[in-house]
């Protein structure tokens, strides 16, 4: 808002003016720094922020001092993704990667503790692995959970770390927040993510994320598949293929 003054900006825009700012920043903030860019009265910028919180469009982050996205304002992004024009090219976008590769492709969304799927197209074989739009997965042990691990800055990684119970889902499952923490670094440096059976036994995945406007990550593309099909050397040779595809669905929402 380049330091507009509150009598500048209508009563009944400061709300949303007030979400948008949230939704470009990208993490949690207090209402100070969104001030900074508003210039609301403190009080106000107060008020706003309290009456956001009990609606449920914020919610108070680990801390106790920043605030993040509130499940309805998560409900509302999620229903911007889900409208009918941005559904029926991403639809097409997900038909055609999973016809090249063959098997099931997702989209999925970060929530407060997991990824949600939104969106999949299902692979045509009989074998396939039933995880259907809106099923919640764990960040830890899924490559689409790693993907957006990897985009948190370290101390939030770090506090999430120590505030999960990291529940063995298979043996390959790491448990280990320093092995853990080491393989989200891998995630950052590489781009891409991988689950090495670690979800589900006899399953793999490979995930990417898809960025917003901003280059921030707004959901991630994967597809996932049986061993008995898929190797991880396998699944590799269509990280190209998935990256061009995230990229479209990018332009979608650009």
């Amino acid at each position: 808002m380049d330091g507009e003054g509150a009598g500048t900006i209508p009563t009944n825009l400061r709300l949303l003016l007030v979400l948008e700012e949230i939704a470009r920043v990208g993490v949690p903030v207090t209402p100070t720094e969104i001030n900074a860019s508003l210039g609301l009265p403190k009080p106000t910028i107060h008020r706003l922020f309290s009456t956001l919180e009990e609606e449920g469009f914020l919610q108070r982050d680990l801390d106790g001092r920043g605030y993040a996205p509130g499940p309805r304002l998560r409900t509302l992004a999620g229903g911007v993704l889900s409208s009918l024009r941005i559904r029926t090219a991403r639809q097409a976008i997900l038909q055609r990667l999973s016809q090249e590769v063959g098997e099931t492709c997702n989209i999925a969304l970060p929530d407060r503790d997991a990824m949600i799927y939104l969106e999949r197209v299902e692979t045509q074989w009989p074998l396939r692995i039933q995880l259907p739009i809106g099923t919640r997965v764990p960040f830890y042990c899924t490559a689409s959970g790693k993907m957006y691990l990897s985009t948190l800055a370290r101390s939030h990684l770090v506090r999430y770390l120590s505030a999960t119970d990291l529940v063995a889902r298979t043996p390959n499952t790491l448990t280990d927040p320093d092995a853990l923490l080491a393989e989200i670094q891998r995630v950052r440096d590489q781009g891409y993510s991988l689950d090495r059976e670690e979800f589900m036994e006899d399953m793999i995945a490979l995930a990417v994320p898809i960025l917003d406007v901003n280059d921030r990550l707004m959901a991630t593309l994967a597809f996932h598949a049986p061993t008995q099909r898929f190797s991880i050397e396998q699944a590799m040779d269509f990280l190209d293929a998935m990256r061009a595809a995230a990229a479209d669905l990018s332009k979608l929402v650009a």
